[in-house]
């Protein structure tokens, strides 16, 4: 599956996942958590969504191009694999985080820290 991402790292991406799971009634879409290092926060969002777009400094994209290519680490659906794990796991099939909703959101989190 292909798929952009956006990290926030450390308070910054713990506070901007519990806004989104308020904002979405739940259900915001793949995100996934590190536990250790930079303890980044990844939302992950349809291909192609996050180039070209400015975003918030504090916020890293990750997308694949032409002749670029972004790791993205994410957890297994199931089993322990430390120090990732799913914040909320993907529900189907094509089903993202929702890119307008999160860079309003990111814009509004960095803009009142």
């Amino acid at each position: 599956m292909q798929f952009d991402a956006v990290r926030v790292d450390g308070e910054e991406g713990r506070r901007l996942a519990d806004w989104m799971e308020l904002l979405t009634g739940g259900d915001p879409g793949p995100v996934v958590m590190e536990a250790n290092g930079r303890r980044g926060v990844y939302f992950l969002v349809p291909p192609g969504t996050t180039a070209y777009k400015a975003w918030p400094r504090g916020v890293t994209r990750f997308n694949a191009g032409r002749a670029h290519v972004s790791y993205v680490p994410v957890p297994a659906l199931k089993g322990r694999t430390w120090p990732l794990s799913w914040r909320f796991p993907p529900t189907g099939s094509g089903r993202f985080v929702h890119p307008l909703l999160l860079r309003s959101a990111v814009t509004a989190l960095f803009s009142t820290a």
